[in-house]
């Protein structure tokens, strides 16, 4: 269905939107510096109590003064300050136009996919998320849509995958767990000549280190469970466009489906966003001296990392974003090794996610991709014995004594 289309459907059955929150400054967003937005786009004070943090609007409906008089919200569904409030800051730190926050990345992810209908194609990264894998193969093939997997960081192979009928390109760059680059202007300009749309999952990056709408893509998703919120305390989910025909699309999915973040897990959302800044820059500085630590050590048969020189897509990352994030994989060999190293960390968690203050490490091919099939994901290469590690901001020296540790058990299951 065109945008034009969506558009219009939407706007026939939408309520009256709620009012955009004020930035709480005098300047223009454009003018200021991304510490300075995370901490107050969307957010000025309440003129109620003059409170500087956004209050937990915690309702389910709202007193009208009369038919059709109300405030701007009439049902929590469709319209919550909290919420409204953490949408305005996203859309100011992705540079979009909009942003809609969901109860999920992947509730986010099953809005942005409404936009295609049955008979037409998804262009999509071949290793993304295992979660979204599932989505798109066992409930979206129902629907009548077309998947085709691709290695997104060769431009040639996006190229000869687009064609009339892709409706949408998806993208993740750096991929999960493989961490493959793709180079997303390049794959815009393709997408947009084949009249497809591009979505980006920004999650790894964050839009400090990435912000996809200024490449050319349409549309950026995040799991705000992850960086964004930072504390492993909530799940999010958030899509953000620069257009504004998609934009009031996903507002009208977002009120019909129902699949709204709720006003505490905005809250808490928003908290962790205005420390997302000096967060990020701790995961990378960790991250990067970790993964130098790894590519050093003979018991690591690789470590994939875009912030290593010789990753292969190392120069268009830099070229594109402003830093190589806090997410890393190691290939041990095998399982038994994996096993025995997970087994042995003590600063680090077992745990699957990432993003968090803690230093996260977690088994991508029992864990997060498991639901792929064994033989799809040893053919992408998602074997056994890789580890991917969601860098924390703890003491980097107490980070490299657990791997110390947990390198040396694994090397007693070496073959």
């Amino acid at each position: 269905m065109p945008i034009a289309d969506l558009t219009e459907l939407a706007s026939a059955c939408a309520e009256p939107a709620a009012p955009s929150g004020g930035v709480g400054l005098k300047s223009e967003p454009a003018d200021l510096g991304f510490s300075t937005l995370a901490i107050h786009a969307g957010q000025a004070p309440d003129p109620s109590t003059g409170a500087i943090i956004t209050p937990i609007f915690q309702t389910s409906t709202y007193v009208q003064d009369g038919l059709g008089e109300h405030k701007g919200y009439e049902y929590a569904r469709g319209q919550n300050p909290t919420r409204s409030a953490l949408e305005a800051n996203v859309a100011a730190l992705e540079r979009g136009v909009a942003a809609q926050a969901f109860a999920s990345g992947m509730a986010a992810i099953a809005a942005l996919l409404s936009v295609v209908r049955s008979g037409e194609r998804v262009v999509a990264s071949r290793t993304v998320y295992g979660g979204t894998y599932r989505f798109f193969t066992r409930v979206l093939d129902r629907a009548g849509i077309e998947f085709e997997w691709i290695d997104s960081s060769d431009l040639e192979a996006v190229r000869g995958a687009v064609d009339g009928r892709t409706r949408l390109v998806y993208l993740e760059s750096p991929t999960n767990p493989l961490m493959e680059i793709c180079d997303i202007r390049g794959i815009a300009g393709i997408a947009h000549r084949a009249g497809a749309l591009v979505a980006v999952d920004n999650t790894f990056l964050s839009p400090y280190l990435q912000r996809p709408l200024e490449l050319g893509a349409d549309v950026v998703v995040h799991s705000a469970t992850k960086f964004l919120n930072g504390h492993s305390d909530c799940l999010g989910g958030l899509l953000v466009t620069a257009d504004s025909e998609l934009a009031d699309w996903f507002t009208f999915v977002q009120k019909s489906a129902g699949g709204i973040l709720g006003p505490f897990d905005s809250f808490l959302v928003l908290r962790g966003i205005k420390t997302l800044a000096v967060r990020m820059e701790r995961h990378e500085a960790n991250a990067r001296a970790i993964a130098q630590y790894l590519a050093e050590h003979p018991l690591v048969r690789r470590v994939l990392y875009p912030g290593l020189a010789d990753h292969p897509g190392h120069e268009l990352h830099k070229r594109q974003a402003d830093g190589f994030g806090g997410v890393l994989t190691l290939d041990l060999g095998g399982l038994p090794a994996a096993k025995a190293f997970l087994e042995a960390l003590r600063v680090m968690s077992l745990a699957e996610s990432l993003g968090g203050v803690e230093t996260l490490a977690s088994h991508p091919a029992s864990m997060t991709h498991a639901s792929m099939p064994l033989a799809e994901r040893e053919a992408l290469g998602i074997t056994d014995g890789l580890v991917r590690i969601s860098v924390g901001i703890e003491d980097l020296k107490d980070l490299l004594g657990d791997l110390d540790r947990a390198l040396t058990a694994a090397g007693r299951h070496q073959g």
